[in-house]
């Protein structure tokens, strides 16, 4: 009995070391460093990234601001741009608004009010506001009075589909993306300018995108 106990114990000491001397590394990791968001990045995977979004949403910008369809109107066009119109059907995680708002921003400020972007988003904010300054809550304001808000001439909406691959051997992954971008005329309901943005990647997909 003496000589299991001994045994026991023995065993206990052993495995507190080995707990004391594993291997997991909980020094300091390295500092935190800034990267360049329109280049691939030290972690990187088959999904939709930064330097993507970045040249995706570019593209698009250059693209409208060359049609004529858009840019040769006497009167600027009005124009929605909303994620609520993009659907994502493909096998990659990605915030639509990220998308949308890129655009519409680069848009608005390069258009330098050849376009007029309509935010139906904020809608309730706005008819909340007018009620208010018709009901005499709060005094007009600095600028005009319309009977109604603006309605719009296009809205943009978009589809994100993937094709993915997979090597069962190596467990090596390729995704390859379709966006397709569309400008509908919102009486006609006709196509009035249309863009595709594509590309592959091939990676050991061990990222997770959140």
């Amino acid at each position: 009995m003496k000589k299991l106990l001994a045994i026991f114990s023995c065993g206990v000491v052993a495995t507190l070391a080995g707990c004391s001397t594993t291997n997991i590394d909980n020094s300091a990791g390295r500092a935190t460093v800034y990267e360049d968001a329109r280049s691939p990045g030290k972690v990187q995977g088959v999904g939709l990234e930064s330097q993507d979004v970045m040249s995706m949403t570019d593209q698009m910008m250059r693209d409208i601001l060359n049609s004529p369809a858009i840019m040769s109107r006497s009167v600027a066009p009005r124009i929605v741009i909303d994620s609520e119109n993009f659907t994502n059907e493909s096998s990659s995680r990605i915030n639509k608004n990220m998308l949308t708002e890129r655009l519409r921003s680069n848009l608005n400020r390069a258009a330098n009010g050849k376009i007029v972007f309509v935010g139906r988003e904020h809608m309730k904010m706005v008819e909340k506001e007018r009620e208010l300054k018709r009901r005499g809550v709060v005094d007009g304001g600095t600028i005009r009075q319309t009977q109604a808000t603006a309605g719009v001439d296009f809205q943009l909406v978009g589809r994100i589909m993937s094709l993915d691959a997979m090597d069962t051997g190596t467990q090596q992954r390729s995704r390859y993306h379709q966006i397709s971008f569309d400008l509908v005329d919102m009486e006609l309901g006709t196509y009035v300018w249309s863009g595709m943005y594509e590309f592959q990647k091939s990676a050991q997909d061990d990222v997770v995108y959140r």
